[in-house]
């Protein structure tokens, strides 16, 4: 069964959006693509919530956002229970993620990495398993609100 991934972006990530992409389908990948569809300005929650809505409910098992910093869609995704979204600036962050945080989506800062980096990242997040262990405990910790 063909892997299929959600992926979204703002108008600052969309050049970005569209590398990963098609790298993603040569993969042979399946790759759900919430938008936005050009570079004329839009709103980044717009687009960021359809990745983690659906990630949030299984419908998909992972996500990529893409936005100018990274931060805004990261921000987006996170108010979801079931999303452990990393920001991702290197693949060694990005396997840290994957590997320690058990992160289902990957933020990565258009405006500050390269296409080269932005694969090598989405490479890691793919191919990089959860460690569990001592992690597991420190993951399960997450959604434990304390007022």
């Amino acid at each position: 069964m063909k892997e299929k991934i959600a992926i979204a972006c703002d108008h600052a990530g969309y050049e970005l959006k569209e590398q990963v992409k098609s790298y993603l389908e040569s993969k042979g990948m399946e790759v759900v693509d919430f938008g936005t569809d050009s570079s004329k300005s839009v709103d980044y929650p717009d687009y960021a919530h359809k990745v983690g809505s659906s990630v949030n409910k299984g419908v998909y098992e992972r996500g990529i956002v893409i936005c100018g910093s990274g931060n805004g869609v990261q921000m987006t995704v996170n108010k979801y229970p079931n999303v452990r979204c990393a920001l991702c600036w290197t693949p060694e962050i990005s396997h840290l993620g994957r590997q320690h945080n058990d992160a289902n989506i990957i933020s990565m800062p258009a405006r500050f990495i390269d296409t080269a980096t932005a694969l090598s990242i989405v490479d890691e997040f793919l191919n990089t398993e959860f460690e569990g262990g001592r992690h597991k405990t420190r993951v399960d910790k997450i959604n434990q609100i304390i007022l």
